[in-house]
């Protein structure tokens, strides 16, 4: 084993957050400490009324810095936030018990891109190596949904995404797909680009609040959507596809979580008086599992507007699970080529609304034919998106 580390992780995102990338973190966090290292997790927290607060959870030390509130609040404010995140951080990290930590590697994860002026100043401080995790490429997603466009508010923030990777000596994205994008940072000589696909921990035996039994639900095969509802995930289709469905007595799809579209969704369901449908608030991620073991087909969901390739998190949820998946992506993803490689689901890529029917009737046909899909599943996962494989890929790139 590699000597032990004096780590810190950069994030705006960890429990009690309860969004994919808050318990990835937490998942991450765990095992650099189960494999003996020594980490520090920093966050920005709008509501302290001091400084700072240090905390301690699953051995992993949790250091919250006083900074401006940057969620739940409209895109102005929460760009000014953002941007003067970093440094309130910097700020209150001085008046903290850690102010003059030596780290032997700082790791930060994006989203948010403003991380850069905190990581750098602990950088030059220790002397160290600086490993950024890319979840997604903004702006340039915003521009593919047509959020924005090209304009001044494009070019501030690819200047400040341009300044995060110009302090980075290793970037780790999560699919090949989105290599090209850092082709020119890549000619440095001192810079590593690699793959580093998303991870999940062994998953807890919690009961989940939600008993498919006691709903209106009851006995049916059931399609689950778990995680954000929002633009970027294009979901309306999936209304169309439960109404298509509506006359499969069988058949039922479950939504569980928040976002910026789940009420508008919640009001088409009720519109359209979609009876196999049922929507439920966002549930304790260790509660998933025991939700999964429930259902039959999990739902990815990506706009078909993307342009960037991306293998949300629930796609591990449901492998984890032994879950095939129903992926109405942009077309090329990644994830579509893994789904049929590796034989767990189907994908479609045309975001037509036949399409999707046709595909999910072939998946109903196919759980009930394939015995072997769920262990396919599990395989999967635990070839490619285990919190272990990534920890040591993070520290093999840090310790190079």
């Amino acid at each position: 084993m590699e000597r032990p580390l004096q780590l810190v992780l950069i994030a705006d995102t960890f429990p009690p957050l309860r969004t994919s990338g808050a318990v990835q973190l937490r998942d991450l966090s765990r095992e650099l400490v189960r494999q003996g290292h020594d980490l520090t997790v920093m966050l920005p927290a709008a509501d302290l009324e001091e400084a700072w607060r240090l905390e301690q959870q699953d051995g992993v030390q949790v250091l919250r810095l006083r900074a401006p509130r940057t969620k739940d609040i409209n895109y102005v404010r929460r760009t000014i936030g953002e941007f003067l995140m970093p440094f309130a951080m910097r700020r209150n990290l001085k008046r903290s018990p850690l102010a003059n930590v030596k780290w032997d590697g700082v790791i930060w994860y994006a989203p948010s891109i403003f991380h850069a002026p905190l990581v750098n100043s602990l950088k030059k401080a220790s002397g160290c190596k600086g490993y950024l995790i890319i979840r997604d490429i903004f702006p340039e997603w915003a521009v593919d949904m047509e959020l924005m466009d090209r304009g001044l508010p494009y070019r501030f923030f690819a200047a400040v995404a341009n300044y995060q990777y110009s302090i980075a000596d290793i970037i780790g994205v999560q699919t090949p797909g989105n290599c090209p994008h850092f082709e020119i940072w890549q000619q440095h000589p001192d810079h590593k680009l690699e793959v580093l696909q998303n991870w999940l921990d062994k998953p807890t035996n919690s009961p989940c609040s939600i008993r498919i039994a006691d709903t209106s639900l009851a006995g049916r095969k059931i399609f689950v959507y778990a995680g954000n509802m929002g633009v970027a995930q294009g979901m309306d289709i999936l209304l169309d596809l439960a109404e298509r469905l509506a006359a499969r007595t069988d058949v039922g799809f479950l939504f569980v979580g928040r976002g910026s579209d789940a009420q508008r969704l919640r009001n088409i369901s009720q519109a359209r008086v979609l009876t196999n449908v049922l929507f439920f608030d966002e549930i304790h991620p260790d509660e998933i599992p025991d939700l999964y073991a429930q259902c039959h087909i999990g739902i990815v969901a990506l706009d078909p507007r993307h342009k960037s390739h991306n293998i949300p998190g629930k796609f591990l949820t449901y492998m984890q699970s032994g879950l095939p998946v129903l992926a109405n992506v942009n077309a090329g993803n990644d994830l579509v080529g893994m789904i049929r490689k590796e034989q767990v689901g189907l994908a479609c890529e045309s975001n037509l609304l036949d399409e999707m029917e046709s595909l999910a009737e072939d998946l109903l046909r196919r759980i009930e034919s394939d015995l072997a899909l769920p262990r396919r599943c599990l395989a999967l996962f635990e070839r490619e998106f285990s919190a272990e494989q990534a920890a040591r890929q993070i520290i093999s790139a840090l310790a190079d």
